[in-house]
């Protein structure tokens, strides 16, 4: 895939702004509304479904992949990484899957990413642990990624309302 100079720097700064948003959703005190360990809003999804929405899935990925990759080295915390991956390309492949569907909503899309996500963060958990007892934590996390997905979705598509005024949706 051969990017132009104006399709790099969107892809770098999609990417800062993903790395942020995780960087932020750190500090946000979701264990006091939701007491469920490892829970999280999943914010730098709305950047991944921007992306396939916006650019494509060759440039999504490449989105995700820099994402995790820096995430990891950034929090130094490599570990981590297998995890990062795995969720997100599950979630990728679902939303690329689900986005071509002629009447399914970006909401769908996202909440459809958002459960895949989960599925790829506990075969991570199986993988690192070499047994399947997170496999008993899936159903509680697949619950919550209803909500979590239908929020980065409507939190995506108001990006969209916001950017259909500008020049930046035009090409």
């Amino acid at each position: 895939m051969k990017l132009t100079t104006k399709q790099l720097t969107l892809c770098a700064m999609l990417t800062a702004m993903a790395l942020a948003l995780s960087y932020v959703e750190n500090f946000l005190p979701l264990s006091l509304a939701i007491p469920i360990p490892g829970i999280k809003l999943g914010l730098a999804n709305i950047v991944t479904v921007f992306a396939l929405y916006a650019l494509g899935p060759g440039q999504a990925l490449l989105i995700l992949l820099a994402r995790s990759l820096l995430g990891a080295v950034f929090a130094g915390n490599m570990n981590a990484l297998i995890f990062s991956l795995l969720g997100g390309l599950a979630a990728l492949a679902v939303e690329i899957f689900l986005s071509r569907l002629p009447r399914l909503s970006i909401y769908g899309v996202s909440v459809g990413g958002a459960a895949s996500h989960n599925c790829g963060q506990v075969a991570a958990a199986v993988l690192t642990l070499g047994n399947t007892a997170p496999l008993y934590y899936l159903p509680v996390l697949l619950w919550v990624s209803g909500f979590t997905g239908a929020l980065t979705g409507l939190l995506a598509a108001g990006l969209f309302r916001c950017l259909a005024h500008t020049n930046l949706m035009k090409e």
